[in-house]
């Protein structure tokens, strides 16, 4: 008889969790508004790499550019999404706190977001974030707390 914790944890290499990603078929309507879609994960540096669509036709404000609060979804993105990956893909870590700084204006198109886990303990995860446009260059960051919870408490 084989231990399927044991497969599952072995199982959850850096590639497994992207193809997890790639592949869902659940992915929440906010992820799928925002136009998210993960790119690279490191365990080890308790990181991710996202893209973003920003569809001219649901995210500008009246001067054609992305509005902020969607600069700050993304980055919650990111940030919440690295806490999934550091926790092994076993917690959700709901945002108690967040604080964005905005450093240029983000327009339509592809955005690269970096989310990652500065610290991560059994009651408080510390995060940060960053969103860059296609030249690579920044346009905002963040920092947050989460608190790290079980999935299946989450879901009671």
């Amino acid at each position: 008889m084989t231990d399927v914790a044991s497969q599952e944890s072995a199982a959850l290499t850096d590639e497994a969790i992207l193809q997890r990603f790639l592949r869902t078929k659940n992915q929440p309507t906010g992820s799928q508004t925002l136009g998210f879609r993960m790119v690279a994960v490191s365990q080890a540096e308790k990181s991710v790499e996202v893209e973003f669509e920003a569809k001219a036709e649901l995210l500008l404000n009246p001067m054609k550019q992305i509005q902020g609060g969607y600069l700050c979804a993304m980055l919650d993105e990111c940030m919440s999404v690295a806490c999934m990956v550091a926790s092994g893909m076993t917690h959700v870590a709901p945002t108690a706190e967040m604080k964005t700084t905005f450093f240029r204006p983000a327009m339509p198109g592809k955005i690269r977001g970096i989310g990652r886990v500065a610290r991560w303990g059994s009651r408080v995860a510390f995060t940060e974030g960053e969103l860059y446009d296609p030249d690579g260059r920044l346009l905002a960051k963040a920092t947050g707390t989460a608190i790290p919870t079980p999935f299946q408490s989450y879901k009671k």
